[in-house]
């Protein structure tokens, strides 16, 4: 069976087509794929499958590395775009793929670079049912209490804006007690930032991950929280692993630009299938 890794800021995925798997892909199998020392490694499983919808291109299904699933990855979704234009899914420049948070649409613009259409964004969602409309709150964790923004970009954000706190935070410590909140049934991802007109500096805590170097949705969450605070758009976001740029619209429509490429490509070993056929969860 063959996989491709691909990484964007460092944050990087195995891409399977859905076609070539001998058995479904269980959280267990999800696992142990993305484990470094048993499997190959990584930050998490892209899955693409041919769509019934002649609308799309592909279906994405997005794993992240504890074996749940996410409705959405910035990152992933354009590694997965570059992935497919790559491998002739299609040959236009511009073109749809469907997610669970629903639609993405890239323009391409070189072989490791493409601008992705997110969707609108909301500061309400089911995913903070305490919340009101504009998604403010507050909550404790690690000791402290922390001021937030929710923002619902396909999956749910947790925005906290920390000024000259920001690196010496430690994510290890507080990130968890935030992700799993009782405010935060699905759970979240937290980004803290601080900002500075057009430019915008984040740490990423995801769900399901902990600390990574790069998140495009996390990137996305960040740079609205900052435009709702008066930031002009587009926001440079700067991220451990790179900068991202986030557009936002009055009525937050955003646009994700950044790029892509191919790490690695092969076949699973016998010894690795094997193991992964024995999986039943």
């Amino acid at each position: 069976m063959r996989f491709e890794k691909w990484q964007a800021l460092g944050n990087d995925y195995l891409i399977l087509e859905a076609d070539s798997l001998p058995w479904e892909l269980t959280a267990g199998r999800v696992r142990r794929l993305c484990d470094p020392h048993f499997g190959i490694g990584s930050d998490g499983i892209l899955l693409l499958s041919r769509s019934d919808d002649p609308a799309f291109v592909a279906s994405l299904r997005i794993f992240n590395p504890d074996g749940s699933e996410a409705e959405l990855s910035g990152n992933g979704a354009r590694e997965a775009i570059l992935y497919l234009r790559r491998h002739g899914w299609t040959e236009e420049d511009a073109f749809s793929i469907l997610t669970a948070a629903g639609p993405v649409t890239p323009t391409i613009t070189s072989e490791r670079t493409c601008p992705v259409e997110m969707g609108r964004a909301s500061t309400a969602s089911k995913d903070f049912p305490t919340g009101g409309a504009d998604g403010k709150g507050a909550l404790t964790a690690a000791g402290r209490e922390w001021d937030l923004q929710h923002v619902s970009i396909g999956n749910p954000q947790c925005a906290i804006e920390v000024g000259d706190e920001l690196e010496g935070l430690d994510l290890g410590e507080i990130g968890p007690g935030i992700e799993g909140h009782e405010l935060f049934p699905n759970r979240t991802n937290v980004s803290f930032y601080r900002v500075a007109g057009s430019r915008l500096r984040a740490r990423i805590f995801e769900r399901g991950v902990g600390e990574t170097l790069s998140s495009g949705t996390g990137a996305s969450g960040a740079a609205i929280a900052a435009f709702l605070r008066g930031a002009p758009s587009p926001i440079v976001v700067e991220l451990d692993g790179g900068a991202l740029e986030v557009e936002i619209s009055d009525d937050l429509d955003v646009t994700l630009s950044g790029w892509a490429e191919p790490v690695c490509s092969g076949e699973l070993s016998a010894e690795l299938l094997a193991a992964l056929a024995g999986l039943d969860e």
